[in-house]
Order: structure tokens, then sequence, then C-alpha cells
């Protein structure tokens, strides 16, 4: 009896050591984030052959004015992971909400070089420079941390809907005139979308504040 209650003994201490063991492996181990948006199929020649390579979508190259009068580019962005949103200043409804949420990434964030924001205007003619500078100001935020930015709104537009993914136009019909979604959109350091979260939503928020921890840990060596 006491043979078959030492083998108990040393089996149990063994799954605990193999637990612990799988825990630690299980922690240790860098996320895997899927690449979100269309792809496109590239033909090219290999070794004398016709392929086709599969491209990843990518945001394209922009160049938006920030609330400090300084052009915003992709290389601002340049070794960051970043999140992208639209708004407008004058918005009566969602916006309030999304700017108190990104105000968390901000504030969670506010002393870590590889993480940044933007957030783009819908309503250039109305979200002059000078009065995101102000918007900026009150939230109590900084560019080069949280740009603030304005530009061509069909730039913009087309920068929403076919960069990101996400609605941003004009709609009489919508409160305050403009429709957009309320998606954050989270950017790797190579410009592809790697998660998309509702702004207006603290608990995925909070889920977009870990899976910033966790693509930042894909780039560890």
């Amino acid at each position: 009896m006491m043979k078959m209650i030492k083998s108990v003994i040393a089996l149990s201490a063994a799954s605990l050591i193999l637990f612990a063991c799988g825990f630690e492996n299980q922690k240790n181990k860098k996320a895997e984030f899927p690449v979100l948006g269309r792809k496109e199929y590239v033909e090219k020649i290999v070794d004398g052959q016709k392929v086709i390579d599969t491209v990843d979508h990518t945001i394209p190259d922009f160049k938006l004015v920030n609330q400090d009068s300084n052009w915003v580019t992709p290389e601002s962005f340049e070794g960051q992971v970043y999140v992208a949103d639209f708004f407008f200043t004058s918005c009566p409804t969602i916006c309030p909400t999304m700017k108190k949420e990104m105000l968390r990434v901000y504030e969670a964030y506010k002393d870590n070089p590889e993480v940044g924001i933007i957030s783009h205007s819908i309503d250039p003619e109305y979200d002059t420079v000078a009065l995101l500078h102000d918007f900026a100001e009150k939230l109590g935020v900084e560019a080069p941390k949280w740009h603030f930015v304005t530009g061509n709104k069909e730039d913009i537009y087309e920068l929403g809907q076919k960069g990101y993914m996400v609605t941003a136009m004009e709609d009489e019909n919508e409160a305050g005139g403009y429709i957009h979604s309320g998606a954050f959109v989270l950017v790797d350091k190579e410009r592809k979308i790697r998660g998309v979260y509702d702004g207006t939503k603290s608990e995925e928020v909070d889920k977009l504040i870990t899976d910033i921890d966790l693509l930042l840990k894909t780039y560890e060596k």
C-alpha cells in the first residue's frame, strides 16, 4: 500500500511539473495574429515558371496634416504599431465615447515609443488645424503620440474605405451630416491590419490593449 501511495505522489508531482512547464510555455508563446483585408494575387516568374504570389493588404500611402501643422505619413509610424479611427469634432453621437475610450489607449502607451494613434477627421472643412489643436489640448494629449489629422476630404474618405476598410463619408440623413464607423483599427509595423475593435465598447478596447501587448511581443527577438 505504501509503495502504491509513493507512486501516486510521484505521478502527481510529475503531472504538476508538466502542467507548470506547459503553462510557462503557453505564457511565453508569441501570439499569432491574422492579417485582415483583401489579398491580392500577383503573377510572377520563378525559375522560368509562372506562379501566383499572395500579397497581404496594407495601408496605402497618405499625407495629412496634424494638430501641430506637421505632415503625417506612414513613415511617421516607422517602428510602431498604431491604432487608427475616424471621427469629427462636432459629432453628436458616438465620437465622444470613442475619444473617451481612445484616451485609455493613450494613457496605457503614452510612455511606449512603439505605439502611436491617429484620428482622421471626416469633416476637414470644419475641423481646421487650429480647431484640432484645441481639441487635442482639451483632451490633454499631444502629437506625435496621438495625431489628429485633416486634409482633402475625398482622400480621407478613400483612405478610410479602401485603406482601413471602415465607413467614412458624408450622409445628410445622419446626425451631424456624416456617417462613420466606430472602429479602432490596429495596424502593425508593416502597415498590415491585425485587428478591428468597437471603439464604443469598453470590453472591446480592453481586448485592443491586450492585443497591442501581444502584438508587440511578436517583434521581440
